[in-house]
């Protein structure tokens, strides 16, 4: 499996390239095998009684998922990572690590919305009882603090609304009380955000994502800090949550190119996002790195980077009728949910149906863009076509 050697002395394209892989325990092969299976053989029945062996069973895990834990331990700065068959998964892995019976639980009211659902139906089922906040409350989070909080969640930016939040002054008040923070880092991953070097006890991520970076795999994975990393392995155990081997291959061969891809990511959205905002059609870009975007000055001072999902508001003239002729006949952008791969995607949305802390009241219609990696020049001439259909009748 992975070797020892330090690799922490080299930039994070170097370290992408040589994480998850040991070519001496390969037979010189550079690629980690695909292990796939359930059953374990051992040797004696000592072995088995003790249960003797790196791998007790196929739930317990296997070389190949065993590769990417360390790989993506060492990437985010983590005691230890457990992997999940998708986004989700590892969210609700994570809440269920730090949270039992009678416990409150803080959550952003820009949370991702099936998230917001596990919280309201499933995990209001076992008495944990949610409470949602402003995502730009900061260190008034104190003021939400009830006796049995034991858990604050965080989202930066926003799912869907952009907003970042001010991670070190949460995270500030949560270890004053005893408070465990877990946060979905899926739009900056830890190559734009250190969470654990933020204070961070639970990091979250979607390998669906940019990890696998090819719309091809569903993937969740959950990181801890020293001091959460017993209780998430043992919450994991419990369960057996464990995505399949050959979406964990996937992730491994995507993890080689993430940083270029990333890196690639943010340039073009950046450039899209600035032609998008001189549009006569749009009211605002959504975009943490533009200065409008509430919480910017939080990612400008925490994180490194920005990757390729943003979103913008439309001017109010224009109609569902209007937003349809565009949308319904574009040729590069395509409509579908989740981001991260080489293709563009672009869907509408509307907060204000479940928000419940905060208002969502944009005087147009929202559309998110995920910036893929076709041709800029197509995408352009892609959106310029559906405005002027969408122009039509306005």
């Amino acid at each position: 499996m992975t070797s020892n050697k330090d690799i922490s002395k080299f930039n994070i394209s170097t370290q992408l390239t040589q994480l998850g892989r040991d070519p001496a325990e390969q037979y010189g092969f550079v690629n980690a095998p695909l292990y796939k299976g359930s059953t374990i053989i051992y040797n004696t029945l000592e072995d088995i009684e003790q249960k003797r062996a790196r791998f007790s069973y196929g739930t317990t895990g296997s070389p190949t998922i065993a590769n990417l834990e360390s790989a993506w331990t060492q990437l985010a700065g983590a005691a230890g990572t457990v992997m999940s068959p998708s986004g989700l998964g590892a969210i609700t892995l994570a809440i269920f690590t730090t949270t039992k019976a009678g416990d409150h639980l803080l959550m952003p009211d820009c949370t991702y919305r099936p998230t917001r659902n596990f919280c309201n139906n499933l995990l209001a089922k076992y008495g944990v009882e949610t409470t949602y906040y402003d995502p730009m409350i900061g260190g008034d989070i104190e003021k939400l603090i009830k006796p049995n909080t034991s858990t604050i969640f965080l989202e930066a930016p926003g799912s869907q609304s952009f907003e970042v939040q001010d991670v070190p002054a949460i995270v500030k008040v949560a270890k004053k009380h005893g408070i465990k923070t877990i946060i979905d880092n899926t739009w900056a991953t830890p190559i734009f955000f250190r969470a654990h070097e933020h204070g961070i006890d639970l990091s979250v991520e979607a390998g669906t994502k940019y990890l696998g970076g090819h719309s091809d795999i569903l993937l969740g994975m959950v990181s801890a800090n020293e001091a959460c990393w017993p209780e998430l392995r043992a919450t994991y155990d419990y369960m057996a949550m464990l995505p399949g081997a050959d979406d964990c291959i996937l992730a491994l061969r995507g993890l080689r190119t993430m940083h270029l891809r990333l890196k690639e990511a943010e340039r073009r959205g950046l450039e899209m996002a600035a032609w998008l905002k001189a549009r006569p059609e749009v009211q605002k870009v959504l975009h943490p790195a533009f200065d409008d975007c509430p919480g910017h000055e939080n990612w400008k001072r925490d994180f490194l980077g920005s990757s390729g999902l943003f979103s913008i508001i439309l001017n109010e003239q224009f109609t569902k009728s209007d937003v349809a002729n565009m949308l319904d006949n574009m040729s590069v952008f395509s409509m579908g949910f989740s981001w991260g791969g080489y293709e563009s995607l672009i869907i509408p949305f509307n907060c204000t149906d479940y928000r419940t802390v905060t208002q969502w009241k944009p005087e147009g219609f929202s559309l998110r863009l995920q910036i893929g990696l076709e041709d800029m020049d197509d995408l352009k001439k892609d959106l310029d076509e559906g405005f002027s259909r969408m122009n039509m009748n306005s």
